[in-house]
Order: C-alpha cells, then structure tokens, then sequence
C-alpha cells in the first residue's frame, strides 16, 4: 500500500476544496427539501394508566399481579374491539390497520403502569385517541375479567410541536455527512491520482537525482 503523505493530503485537500463545498451545499440541498417538503410532522398523543385494587389495600402480591398482567392487556389494548371502539367513538373515517400500526403500548419502568401512545398527523386526533383507547380498554377489562382495576392516571393532552421534527440537529447531522462525503470523494481522488506532483515525488517513484527544474513561463498577451 503506497505510503500517504499527510502534509500532501491536507495542501490536495485546501487545493480540492470546491469540490467539498459542493458536495456540502448539495446535501444541505436535498436536507432541506427532505426536511421541509418531504417529512411530514407527527404529533404524539400519551395516555398513563395504572393497575390498582379498588377499595383493598394494595399488597406486594397485587403490584407483581399487575406487572405480570401487562403482557396480556397490552394486547388487548391493541385489539380490534377496543380500536374500533375508540374510532366508532370519536367518528373518524379510518380503518383498524392505519390506527394500530401508529399505536405503541409500553411498561413504565417494569411497573404496573402502562403507557398507550397514539401518533398521527392531526396533534388533536392524536390526543383524543390515546385517550378513547385508555377508556375502551378500561371498559373491556371490566366485561372480560369483571374487574375494576384500570385507572387512568394521566390524560393525553395536544402537543404543540411535532415529536420527529428537530430541524436545527437534523440540519447538524447533514452538515456533518455532506462534510464527510466531501472529503472522502477527494480522499478517493487523492489516493488514485497517478500523476506527478513535484520533483521529490519524481525522484521518490523513479529512484533518480533531478538534476534541475524547469519553471513554468506565461507567455504576455501581446498589447
């Protein structure tokens, strides 16, 4: 492998460095139409539900019931009855499947909490159902287990700003990659670029002594 001369690489690179900037200004260009044309805003709608016992003390064993529990109601938040029951509620015109697919159910911390997030391009329509799915769900506990043991304990409310758009770190990130893509395109120039710099590098590669320079003469445009 041929030996890389780094104080000849930084003066290719200083010598390339339209090149980099074009290659930066074109990535800033297709980020900036990705991140404003293209991506489309999503908002977040989180509803916290909690598994307690009505009108009994909580127990240790309760607390592991409830965390034991979580599998088995995560699916069935995720079901079609209770969906279909927060879509019927709120009268949208939407299918099962494009609601499910935006629905994420998780374990607070291995607790017994349960948190359903609902994302959609609608911030309202986001909040309004995380939080008919929490009531659906806890309705449909109650029909199948006769059990009273769901407690909504924090509500969705509107989000203001979209969750997936960060323009600013986006923007840093492409920075970043156009930068880097810029220099390893002339890294790449550099390392398969044959031709002869200067007459070191002719004596290194021919093993022989240069016994002079010719400098290069600019003719003048005659007046």
């Amino acid at each position: 492998m041929e030996e890389i001369n780094l104080k000849d690489l930084f003066s290719y690179f200083i010598k390339k460095l339209p090149i980099i900037i074009l290659v930066l200004v074109f990535t800033l260009i297709i980020a900036i139409g990705y991140l404003f044309i293209v991506k489309e805003p999503l908002y977040k709608g989180e509803t916290t539900v909690i598994l307690v016992q009505d009108n009994a003390p909580v127990t240790q064993g309760d607390i592991t019931l409830g965390r034991n529990l979580v599998p088995i109601y995560t699916k069935i938040i995720k079901s079609k009855k209770v969906v279909n029951e927060a879509i019927e509620k709120l009268q949208l015109d939407v299918e099962y499947q494009d609601v499910v697919n935006n629905i994420s159910v998780s374990s607070e911390d291995d607790t017994e909490m349960i948190k359903i997030t609902v994302s959609d391009l609608d911030s309202s329509i986001a909040a309004n159902l995380a939080n008919a799915i929490a009531l659906a769900f806890k309705n449909e506990i109650v029909n199948i287990y006769n059990l009273e043991n769901v407690y909504i304990f924090e509500k969705a409310e509107i989000e203001e700003a979209p969750y997936n758009i960060h323009t600013v770190r986006d923007l840093a990130i492409f920075t970043l990659v156009g930068m880097v893509l810029g220099l390893g395109i002339v890294f790449v120039i550099y390392y398969f670029d044959t031709s002869v710099k200067d007459s070191d590098e002719l004596e290194e590669k021919l093993k022989l002594n240069v016994l002079g320079n010719v400098p290069m003469y600019k003719r003048r445009k005659s007046a």
